[in-house]
Order: structure tokens, then C-alpha cells, then sequence
């Protein structure tokens, strides 16, 4: 290994809960997206008042905030932008990600002290690009996706030691250049563009030729599919060491619009992985087996190293299915005990007393645990609880930690 420095972990939280998790399981820093101008429309997102408390937060456990300003803008799109940055300026992130220069400007302008980093969306592929960026006052560069650790090792070697390299090790691929995407808004009128993304890359499609309207044709991967445009998910868990060698200063894990039980998965095992290394490359390699087991109980569509290694090919990038592989149901993650020593959760998926569950830990530990009883908030006794969003009281008979995740093995 060179003398590098380990690389941040970042990691995206969808709403305040998701942050507090990923904070709790091991995030260096985490992004998120306010109520406007974001490319996750769909996802919760966080009101001011939750940007606020999530900010304090994480300040609070040495962490840091990234919120993503990243959408393309229209003329309609600018007085807004500017007003919105006044407000991210009394909040106080640690940096703003932006794809478009006309925010990019304003932002120096409105907040001079917030570091602004380069959103993937604005195709960043060359060592000029990178340049470019950093005269204009950037601290960071995120890569587009399309480059190959090979074009990022010479990207470091030739910008400047000060300006930063991000990059998306884990998460969702897109199969439009660095997500510059324009089949939800023909399709739907929804901009992709503009956080609204609808997702037609993982539709089922057929031909039609154009002298027998109705008569669909359909497009054969395989016999088991038609998914042409969809992808495998991105995982570099196997390949830290190259992620270090290449230069990269922060680990990106795709991912606004999940749950709180794949934040935590993730989170915990790239941090893990990434400590290892940094303490021993052997232990690293020693507990690989490990990072595969734990990455693969999150939801995912098979894995894929991308463009990482060269164009990958296409079995190895096109999938032929476009649903999730989830080996985990998540029923809640503790919000303290009670008197009684029952741990209290806001319930997410329908579990029973008698059932058998387990308790993942930001230490890497998972408990195996029997649900002895369940009491709602008024303390009735419960036999199950299929009703999501309850505050319920669960007897574990152990304790629990603030934030550790409960969930079952499908």
C-alpha cells in the first residue's frame, strides 16, 4: 500500500432517521437532498427544520453534511436557487454537490465558506475537466461513472494535490452517460434532469414493427427476460486496495431513496472493509468473505465492478430482471429502552412473539434474538403487529443500543 489516506465514507440518507443510522454505522460523512432542487425528488428528503437537527447532529459526532443542489436548471429554476443557498448558508452543511455552473457561481456568491463540490451529473471525465472546476473555486470533483480506475489514477496525477477526488463505489447504475437521462420525461414528463426520474430504464420492452401496429414482438435476452436497459448494481467491496491506489479521496454509496436496514448494511461493511485495510492489507483479505456475506444481505440486483475494470461487457453489465434480491425484512431500529427493559421501535414489516430475529450492531455483530413479547404504546399485550408506523415495546430479553437495527431473514 502507499502512503495514502483512508478515504472518506459517504454515505446518502434519505430523511433524518437515515442519517442518524448511518452516522451510527461508521458514514465519515453523509448527503442528503433539501425539499427543492435535488435529483431525488421521490425520496423523503429533509424539511428545514430536519436539515437543521440533522446538521447539529452529525456535527455533534464528527461528521460531516453534504447537501445535493444538483439539478439542471431551468430560467424559472434560478431566483429560487439563489434564496434556497441564503437558507443552506445559516444551516451550515460542510458542502454543497452541484451539477450546473450557474449554481456553481451563485453558491460561491451566497456561500463563500461552504466547500462546493462537482455533482457526477456535470460528466466529469478528464483531467481538464477536473482542472477547470478547481480554478472556478471547487473543492471536490465527483468522476462520472464511465471512468476506469486506469483514467482516475492519471486524473490524480495530474490536478492539483488540494482538490479532491469522489467517486460511487456501491449502489445503482444508470445506464444513461453519468444519469444524463431523457426517457422518463418523453415517456412520463418527468424530468430526470430535474429529480424526477421515473425509472423507464427498468421497464420490460418489445419491438413493433411499424406495418402491424399492436403486434409486440418481444426482445429476448435470454428466456428468462427483456430488461435491455437495465443494470447490475455497482459493489467494489472485493477491490478496496485498487480504490486506495487509484487516489480516491471519498467512497460514494448510491442510495437516497433506501431504507435504513440498507444504509446500515452498507455502511458497516465498507467501513469495516476500508479499516482493515488501513490497519492490516491481510486482515482485509482475511475477512473478505465476510464483506461478501454482509454486503449481500441488503437489497441489490446482482453486482457488477462497472466501469472500473474497462467497458464492461454486457453480460456482465445487463441483468435480466429488474427486481431487487433481498434477503432481510427490516421491522424497526431501536429507539432506546424502557423501564421494563423492552426495547422501543417504530414498526416497519409485520413480525410475531415467538419469532426469531436478529439484531445488527455498527460493531459488526448480529444477535440472534426470540421475541418474547410485544406491547403497544398503552401497554397492551400484542401477539403480532401487522400495522407499519406503530410505536411498539418489544421484550428481547437483552438489551438494545440506540440505533441498532432489528430485522429477519427471509
Amino acid at each position: 500500500m502507499q502512503n495514502r489516506k483512508k478515504p472518506e465514507l459517504l454515505i446518502p440518507a434519505s430523511c433524518l432517521e437515515v442519517l442518524k443510522v448511518a452516522v451510527a454505522f461508521g458514514a465519515d460523512a453523509v448527503y442528503i437532498g433539501g425539499e427543492v432542487f435535488g435529483l431525488r425528488a421521490k425520496a423523503k428528503n429533509f424539511s428545514k427544520e430536519d436539515m437543521a437537527e440533522g446538521i447539529r447532529y452529525a456535527h455533534e459526532h464528527g461528521v460531516k453534511v453534504h447537501v445535493t443542489v444538483n439539478i439542471l436548471a431551468h430560467n424559472a429554476d434560478l431566483e429560487g436557487v439563489r434564496e434556497y443557498l441564503r437558507e443552506l448558508k445559516e444551516l451550515g452543511p460542510d458542502a454543497l454537490i452541484i451539477a450546473d455552473p450557474a449554481i456553481f457561481q451563485m453558491a460561491g456568491e451566497e456561500c463563500p465558506d461552504i466547500e462546493r463540490h462537482v455533482s457526477t451529473q456535470a460528466n466529469n471525465t478528464n483531467y481538464g475537466t477536473f482542472r477547470f472546476w478547481h480554478q472556478l473555486g471547487a473543492d471536490r470533483v465527483v468522476t462520472a461513472r464511465e471512468l476506469s480506475l486506469k483514467e482516475i489514477r492519471e486524473i490524480r496525477e495530474k490536478v492539483p494535490e488540494d482538490l479532491e477526488i469522489e467517486s460511487f463505489v456501491h449502489g445503482a447504475m444508470c445506464i444513461s452517460y453519468s444519469g444524463r437521462c431523457l426517457l422518463s420525461n418523453y415517456f412520463t414528463g418527468r424530468d430526470a434532469n430535474q429529480g424526477a426520474c421515473t425509472h423507464p430504464c427498468r421497464w420490460k420492452y418489445a419491438v413493433v414493427e411499424e406495418s402491424r401496429p399492436g403486434e409486440y414482438l418481444p426482445v429476448y435476452e435470454n428466456e428468462r427476460g427483456t430488461y435491455i436497459f437495465n443494470s447490475k448494481d455497482l459493489c467494489m467491496i472485493e477491490h478496496i486496495p485498487d480504490l486506495v491506489e487509484a487516489g480516491i479521496d471519498s467512497y460514494k454509496i448510491e442510495g437516497r431513496m433506501k431504507t435504513a436496514l440498507y444504509v446500515a448494511t452498507v455502511a458497516r461493511t465498507y467501513r469495516k472493509a476500508i479499516d482493515d485495510y488501513f490497519e492490516d492489507p491481510a486482515l482485509y483479505e482475511k475477512n473478505m468473505d465476510w464483506y461478501r456475506e454482509q454486503i449481500s444481505d441488503c437489497t441489490f440486483r446482482k453486482f457488477t465492478t462497472g466501469f472500473f475494470y474497462g467497458k464492461p461487457s454486457e453480460e456482465d453489465q445487463i441483468y435480466d430482471s429488474n427486481t431487487y434480491i433481498t434477503n432481510y425484512t427490516y421491522l424497526g431500529l431501536s429507539e432506546g429502552m424502557d423501564a421494563r427493559g423492552c426495547t422501543r421501535i417504530t414498526q416497519r414489516n409485520k413480525f410475531c412473539v415467538g419469532d426469531q430475529i436478529e439484531i445488527m450492531k455498527p460493531d459488526g455483530r448480529n444477535e440472534q434474538v426470540t421475541v418474547k413479547a410485544i406491547y403497544d404504546a398503552e401497554g397492551n399485550s400484542m401477539e403480532s403487529c401487522p400495522h407499519p408506523q406503530q410505536e411498539l415495546y418489544i421484550d428481547l430479553g437483552t438489551e438494545t443500543d440506540l440505533y441498532d437495527i432489528l430485522r429477519v431473514k427471509k
